[in-house]
């Protein structure tokens, strides 16, 4: 008779297992990580099985990269729109220039000091109240 091909769906709780001892020798937080790696790979139980690979652990590592290559590519378009919208000058935002003049510290005193702290703030303020007017 034929051997018998177990669920793609066991053989990953299998892989699960076989990876507790190393689960265990990792901090907490690493520990949190690693479940969410083979929590991706669970994503990915009807392509497993499809593909009917002679080493699971390929197709979980597969199903584990799939998901990174998607976060980045959700992270990569959320990088893109936010430098479209710092390229568009916005009417409510002043010019990145003014409010780098805006920022640099006055010549209050030459000693970090609560006063000179106090000035730098003042001086801030004073120049973006003159921005809006």
């Amino acid at each position: 008779m034929g051997r018998t091909v177990l669920p793609f769906s066991r053989v990953l709780e299998q892989e699960v297992q076989e990876w507790r001892k190393f689960r265990r020798g990792l901090r907490k937080e690493d520990q949190q990580f690693l479940d969410r790696l083979f929590e991706e790979a669970r994503l990915h139980v009807q392509a497993g099985v499809y593909a009917s690979r002679p080493w699971p652990f390929e197709t979980i590592l597969i199903s584990i990269l799939l998901e990174h290559e998607k976060a980045l590519a959700g992270l990569r378009s959320k990088i893109r729109a936010l430098e479209e919208q710092k390229s568009e000058p916005s009417f409510f935002s002043p010019p990145l220039e003014t409010v780098s003049q805006s920022l640099k510290p006055a010549n209050c005193h030459s000693e970090r000091s609560e006063e000179s702290d106090n000035c730098n703030v003042l001086k801030i303020r004073d120049s973006s109240a003159d921005a809006s007017e």
